[in-house]
This record gives structure tokens, sequence and C-alpha cells, in this order.
């Protein structure tokens, strides 16, 4: 059996099986984000320029219903694991169906827009049955009160933000300078899109040839057959909650609601913060125009840099007693999201405001400011959003609330293109202030709350 072999490794090791789980997520997001820091500017392109030709608000709000469904997904691909597939096989069925839908965006310019509506289609029914499913084998790759658990999911994450850090770099450079056609002055005047996603299809496929390659060598099998409660499981199921556990999981309910606005902001990074970031930041450095998709690794760049910092820092104030709670660390994810849009209003300052010349152009610093302070605040955010659902759920909803809490993006998206619509019709600045201090304010309000919100996770905050 596989967990035999687990557990006579070194208590300073990480088994096999974790490396193969991060290669395959690292080319799953590799493939997925190389999609996502094209779509808007593909859908938004004129024809001329190789895109679809739908207008601003039309994109982003296409862009927020296809990246919301992303995250509702997962919740059937996860139960249909759960009760008849088993992680492998989904793992398997969603790799397959998302490389199809990028190779079916690919052939958008020969059979037509019904190629790139089935491409997306397909991204989204895969991205349900993988995205899930692999993080739940991280899981099982260690006993229960295994120390190394918590450093096996800081690798896994990394994994994923390599595969975020390069899949720009590598479609965008593909889409919008090696295959794009340019004018003799060197301006780009078509963009070769579908080559971006035909990397990103590429990039999946080898993410699935590794995984089922070696998956019986370094996973055993696990992952193989859905999941089986155990006896004492079984029993729990049958108990009532008692109020300390529907306390915890009220909490989980409170905090969701408050993230789901952090992720509506968060995600104009791949909406109306690539639109204005093509029409009015000055990219241009020492001659070279950095292309527009360029600009999506920057987050998962500063994730690289700073997350091992950030862990230091929450593991040291832990040693010390004086780690932060769950409530407040989200708090300030939210305050910081707030502080880098502020940085977005310098940029429209410098322009004049919200004047639509395209020739004047802002400084790339307020961009890259921007970027910075969202990732801290997604670091204060995000993981611990994650160890807060191992931690309050009760064993037998923690399936249900894991998905409760993936519902928070998908709502998210969804709002997040609406907003990206009235940008384009109030005004950045007035968008970019309100979401500024919205998300300010909420992330007081939050912080206000968190001694209730502690005492009600009993322990566990």
């Amino acid at each position: 059996m596989a967990n035999i072999t687990l557990e006579k490794q070194s208590n300073q090791t990480h088994p096999k099986g974790l490396y193969l789980l991060f290669l395959t997520e690292m080319w799953e997001r590799f493939s997925y984000y190389g999609m996502r820091a094209m779509l808007v500017l593909y859908l938004a392109g004129t024809a001329i320029e190789g895109g679809l030709g739908f207008s601003k608000e039309s994109s982003t709000l296409i862009y927020g219903y296809f990246t919301g469904f992303v995250y509702f997904t997962p919740i059937i691909g996860g139960w249909l694991a759960d009760k008849y597939l088993g992680q492998r096989k989904a793992i398997l069925i969603g790799g397959v169906l998302m490389m199809f839908g990028q190779f079916s965006l690919f052939a958008t310019p020969q059979f037509g827009i019904n190629a790139t509506y089935l491409g997306l289609l397909l991204i989204i029914i895969g991205n349900g049955f993988f995205k899930p499913n692999i993080s739940t084998m991280v899981g099982q790759l260690y006993e229960q009160g295994d120390p190394r658990r918590d450093s096996a999911f800081t690798i896994f994450y990394m994994g994923i933000n390599m595969g975020a850090l390069l899949a720009p770099l590598v479609c965008g450079y593909l889409a919008e300078d090696l295959f794009a056609v340019k004018d003799a002055t060197g301006k780009v005047t078509r963009y070769a899109f579908e080559y971006g996603f035909l990397a990103a299809g590429i990039g999946m496929l080898i993410g699935q040839i590794i995984f089922n390659v070696f998956a019986q060598k370094y996973l055993g099998d696990i992952g193989l057959r859905p999941a089986e409660l155990s006896l004492e499981e079984k029993n729990k199921a049958k108990t009532p909650l008692t109020k300390e556990e529907t306390d915890r999981m009220s909490v989980i309910f409170v905090i969701t609601i408050f993230v789901t606005f952090f992720w509506a902001g968060f995600e104009q990074a791949g909406g109306s913060l690539n639109l204005y970031t093509k029409d009015y930041i000055d990219r241009t450095i020492f001659g070279y125009t950095i292309p527009t998709s360029f600009f999506q690794s920057v987050n998962p760049l500063f994730i690289v840099i700073l997350a091992p910092f950030v862990a230091m820092l929450w593991t040291n104030l832990a040693t010390k007693g004086k780690d932060f709670s769950i409530p407040v660390k989200m708090s300030f994810g939210m305050i910081l999201l707030g502080i880098g849009f502020l940085f977005m209003l310098g940029a429209l300052a410098e322009r004049g405001g919200d004047i639509k010349d395209t020739t004047i152009k802002a400084s790339l610093f307020w961009l890259v400011a921007t970027y910075f302070f969202h990732t801290v605040g997604e670091l204060c955010l995000s993981p611990i959003g994650l160890s807060m659902i191992t931690r309050l759920a009760p064993v037998t909803y923690a399936s249900m609330l894991m998905g409760v809490w993936f519902l928070s993006p998908f709502v998210a998206q969804i709002a997040g293109g609406y907003i990206g619509l009235y940008v384009e019709r109030l005004g950045p600045t007035t968008i970019f202030s309100a979401i500024a201090i919205f998300v300010i304010l909420a992330g007081f309000v939050l912080f206000a709350l968190s001694k209730m919100l502690i005492r009600m996770m009993h322990g566990r905050g």
C-alpha cells in the first residue's frame, strides 16, 4: 500500500508523489493562466487586430462569467470524484477536457466564434473535475497530524504560482510578439492569440502525460477509488452538531461574505486593469514595449518572492505568542487590496483623469505598486482561508464547506465582470475610488468584528 511507503519516510522529506502533483498542477495552471492573461484582450480586440470585436463592457462581463463558473464547477466535480470516480480519474477527465478547450480556442480562426464558446465551456467543465481533486490528493499523502502537511501545501502553492508566472510570459510572447504582425515601425497591427492558446493546450498535454505516466509509481492507490467513510466517520455523521460546531460554521459563512468583496476587486487584474494597462500605461522600457499579458505574471512573481517571508512572519509571531487571529489577518488583506487601488488613482492623476487619449501614458510604477499591495493582501487572506476551513469545519461537513469557500470567488468573479462594465460607463476614477473605499471600510468592519468571531471559533482562531 502507498500509505505504508509514505510512513517510512523521514519527517524532514516529502513523498515523491508531492512533486508529481506539484508538476501536474504547475502545467495545469500554466494552461489556465496563459489563456486567462489573453482572454479579455482577445475578446475586446477588433477582427483586424486578431480579436473577436466585442465591446470592452461585454468583454469584461464575459470574462467575469467565465472565471466565475470556473470556481463553481469544482463543487460538482469534487462531489462526483468522492461518490463515483475517485480523484485520479477526475483529474484525467478534467485535464483532457481543458486541453481540448484550449485547442478549440486555437481553432477559432478556422471554425468561427462557436469554437471559442465551445473552448470556454470545456475549460469550465474540465476545471471542475481537476481543481478540487488534485488539492485533495496532496492532503491524502500525509497522515492526520503529520507536521509536514503545512510545508507540503506551501510547496504545492508554489507550483500553482510557478505555472501562473510562466504562462503569461510564454503565451503572451507568442501572441503579442513572436507571431504577431507588425508594421514598419515595429507596432503590432494584428495579434496572434491563437498561438498563445495553442501553447496553453500543449502545457495541459504535458501535465497530463507526466501525471498519467508516473501516478501509479509515486501515488500508489491514492485517488484510485471514490472516498469511503470509516465506521467512526459514519457514526459521526449521524450525530447532531454541537453548539461549538455550529458557531464555527457561522464564522466560515460570515468571513466568506467579506472575502467575496476582496475577490471582486482582486480579479480586476485580468479584466479592467488588463484593458487599462493596454491603453494607458507606458509599457516601453529601453525601447522594448512589454506585451500587456506579461503583467499577469507580476502577481505570481511577487507571491513566489514574498510567500516565504510572510510564512516566516506568521511563524515568528506564533512562536512569540503574538500571532494575529484569522479574522484580523483577513482584514489586513482587504485593507491592503484597497491601498493597491489608491495607486491606480495615482496613475489616473498623472494622466489628468479619465481622458481617453491613448497617447498620454501613466508610469509603470503605479501598476506595479498596485499589484504589490494586492499580492501582500492575497497572502494575508487566501492561504489563511484554506487553513480556516480545515480548522473550523466539522468533519462531516468539510467538503461541503470547502465548496462554500469556492462559491466566494464564483460570486466575486461575476460581480467583478459587472464592475469592469461600469469602469467603461462611469470611468476608472469613480470605480477604482469606490473599490478602494469600500474594501478598506469592509476590512475595518471585519477587524471590529474579530473579537466576536474569535469567541465563536472556540479556541481555533
